[in-house]
């Protein structure tokens, strides 16, 4: 198929090719996509159908620029969540939930992103879809009458994939780049409770860092994850940084738990205001307005996040990065170890009286 454009507009012209043309793992259903949409839909699609495959609950992704902004399970929609994209917390579908969940956790870098939902796509949620700034979307199906709907979201250039389900990819993955061939046995190490054996963890911790080893595994590297109730919170990517990562991530976290302050909340909603207007709203009273949310009563808010699942991608070299979670209400972590280190890691993580495990295993994405 021919895409818009490729990386740049000026990428032209570009196409996409299946490798088995009788068995594509997508197909377009309509809009035109570029080269980075179809980056983003596929690597989000692997998150979701990957997390609905370990966790048993319906999964959504909001990409942006082959990262998650956010990744989150089916589950309860808050006040917050329901005043600002105008639903209803007790009717509101598993699949709407799941990406209403995802696109919450850091709604700024959502603007424009490419959706990814593991179920096929109800009129609940095109429905809603209609209503925020978003490029596209994947999934593995639509209902009746939904893709159209979606079809004629930006004038009929949003875009809509539908995956293949039972596609599984080639064994081999090649790349090339520059004059040159990479080829490598594709990662397969699909996160599951057996990489989790602690006793000390209860289950709703083990779902987190589950789901946080599945959001890092298609996260561009460095990358770590804070994940709370089957959502992301904050995600950071392609940091050099590993301690830089877990501070980006971090504010990140600390602007999604502000926002639900009862001084946040109680901000009037303006006649005629659109989701974005009431999270741009939300952000400013959060990270610009130092006259809301005094030092003193911020910090007390913020102590009060608590029960944060952390999971980096990569070996935690530095205790920094133990004391920069600690302040993020971080008392579970999953990362693979090996680090020279790592005892040190370790043993902070007891002073700090967080639950450690080391996996054994690296997730870097690149």
């Amino acid at each position: 198929m021919d895409l818009r454009y490729g990386m740049n507009p000026h990428q032209r012209p570009a196409s996409l090719t299946p490798i088995d043309p009788a068995r594509p793992p997508l197909r377009p259903v309509s809009g035109e996509a570029s080269y980075i949409n179809i980056l983003d839909a596929v690597t989000a699609w692997q998150l979701v159908r990957e997390a609905a495959g370990v966790l048993g609950r319906p999964a959504a992704a909001s990409f942006k620029h082959v990262s998650p902004a956010g990744a989150a399970l089916a589950g309860t929609v808050d006040e917050v969540m329901a005043r600002t994209y105008r639903l209803d917390p007790r009717t509101v579908g598993a699949l709407t939930s799941a990406y209403v969940r995802a696109r919450d956790a850091d709604p700024k870098s959502s603007y424009g992103d490419f959706v990814a939902v593991s179920q096929p796509v109800d009129a609940e949620l095109a429905d809603l879809l209609r209503r925020v700034v978003s490029d596209g979307i994947i999934a593995p199906g639509y209902e009746p009458g939904v893709a159209a709907v979606l079809a004629a979201k930006k004038g009929g250039r949003f875009v809509v994939l539908e995956a293949d389900p039972a596609f599984e990819p080639p064994a081999l993955e090649v790349r090339e780049f520059y004059g040159l061939r990479l080829t490598q046995p594709r990662d397969a190490a699909v996160p599951t409770r057996e990489l989790l054996p602690s006793p000390h963890l209860p289950d709703p911790a083990v779902d987190d860092l589950l789901l946080g080893l599945v959001a890092v595994r298609y996260t561009q590297s460095n990358s770590v994850a804070y994940v709370r109730d089957g959502m992301t919170l904050g995600v950071g990517a392609g940091q050099q940084s590993r301690v830089d990562c877990t501070r980006l991530a971090g504010a990140k976290v600390d602007t999604w738990w502000l926002r639900r302050h009862p001084l946040v909340r109680a901000l009037p909603t303006k006649p005629g205001a659109t989701v974005q207007d009431r999270i741009d709203e939300q952000r400013r009273a959060v990270e610009e307005d130092p006259g809301l949310l005094e030092t003193p009563e911020r910090a007390r808010w913020l102590e009060r996040l608590d029960k944060v699942a952390f999971v980096s991608d990569g070996a935690l070299p530095f205790t920094d990065n133990i004391d920069e979670a600690h302040r993020h209400g971080v008392r579970y972590l999953a990362e693979p170890g090996g680090s020279i280190r790592s005892a040190e890691v370790a043993s902070r993580c007891v002073d700090r009286g967080m639950t450690l495990i080391q996996t054994g295993v690296r997730l870097f994405r690149h």
